[in-house]
């Protein structure tokens, strides 16, 4: 039987070009706290014993204004992409034997609802990894989810990397898993450069999975919204008119609250 137990790892090395800052990403406030404690108190919401958050750019700020009981911090130096990120980890996770999640500390909406369905998902069908995906009408950059006709995941490739075919897809990667953690810190270890930006993709440990002969699932998201990285400034905007109206909604009722 399957160790129950969950832990996190949130990516959040991130400078966060686009938002034409100089805070990191994760730093930049919303609701009166920075995006990355969104992300933290999600991992809590679902009983996660080990939260790691990775993180690189302004590394020491973000440990001091992002510092929460618990929270433990490794930094990611050089960041050689999001594989390499979730081995910065590996040691925190010494000894623990259930799920992680692999969170994103730049998408503050995600619903501990959501999350709770991913992991029910990811136990359900057996699979050694879950990548949570969602339905987008123009999937633009994101990277492709390519499946089996059964459902299992073959692969997810980057648009940059992606066939004209693939490009078709419209199922995109969230960025946001579920693993075994024997599996997925074993997984990342064998991660490769060999793509168009030389990094080194956590996406490639669908692939390992489908070699190694063990499964690899997704679970579809139902709201767009919730998965949206905050890349801009017009997304931070969104996202703030987002959590202001969580916060107005009477505490009498659920309907505005993180659930």
């Amino acid at each position: 039987m399957k160790d129950k137990s969950i832990g996190a790892v949130i990516l959040a090395a991130g400078k966060g070009t686009r938002m034409n800052s100089d805070l990191a990403k994760v730093l930049h406030p919303i609701g009166g706290r920075p995006m990355l404690a969104y992300s933290v108190d999600l991992a809590r919401a679902v009983g996660a014993e080990r939260i790691v958050a990775v993180i690189g750019h302004q590394a020491q700020q973000v440990r001091e204004l992002c510092a929460a009981p618990g929270l433990l911090f490794v930094e990611q130096r050089p960041q050689l992409g999001t594989g390499h990120a979730v081995l910065q980890a590996r040691e925190a996770f010494s000894g623990f034997a259930g799920r992680v999640l692999i969170l994103c500390g730049d998408v503050p909406l995600l619903k501990t609802a959501t999350i709770a369905a991913l992991i029910d998902h990811h136990d359900a069908t057996g699979a050694a990894v879950t990548v949570m995906t969602v339905v987008l009408p123009d999937p633009g950059n994101y990277g492709r989810v390519v499946k089996e006709a059964n459902g299992e995941v073959m692969k997810i490739v980057e648009a940059r990397d992606a066939t004209a075919a693939e490009k078709e897809i419209r199922e995109i990667n969230t960025g946001i898993y579920c693993a075994d953690c024997e599996f997925l810190f074993a997984a990342v270890t064998r991660i490769g450069n060999c793509n168009a930006q030389r990094e080194y993709y956590l996406t490639d440990i669908m692939e390992i999975a489908r070699q190694d002969g063990v499964r690899a699932q997704a679970y579809v998201a139902e709201e767009a919204v919730e998965v949206m990285g905050i890349n801009t400034p017009e997304e931070l905007a969104y996202a703030r008119r987002v959590v202001a109206a969580w916060e107005e909604v009477p505490r009498a009722g659920d309907a505005g609250k993180r659930i």
